[in-house]
């Protein structure tokens, strides 16, 4: 069984992304939902996940609006496999125009 876990941050301001809402997808199942903390954190979303494939999403839009700045991506879906590992960490770097993530430990 894997837990996850996962951090956002802002890429522009140079600070964590605090409130940022963030669900859990298996399927068209949402499994768990959360907001990040004041350190743009995530630090249990999920435990016990099965191996399997799975969908992060990040309402990017709703944390853009609250700072009056457009942005061209409303949400972010990263898209990622489980298969064992005890604890997977799904970091995202946003800014208004780009996003990039990566497998932390």
């Amino acid at each position: 069984m894997t837990g996850l876990s996962t951090h956002v941050l802002d890429a522009v301001r140079g600070i964590p992304a605090a409130g940022v809402a963030v669900w859990l997808l298996r399927g068209d199942q949402r499994i768990t939902e959360a907001l990040t903390d004041d350190d743009g954190r995530v630090r249990e979303l999920a435990a016990g996940l099965n191996p399997g494939d799975y969908r992060l999403f990040f309402d990017t839009g709703a944390y853009f609006a609250a700072q009056g700045t457009e942005t061209f991506y409303p949400e972010v879906c990263i898209a990622f496999t489980v298969d064992g590992q005890s604890h997977l960490h799904v970091p995202l770097l946003l800014s208004p125009y780009a996003y990039s993530t990566y497998r932390g430990s």
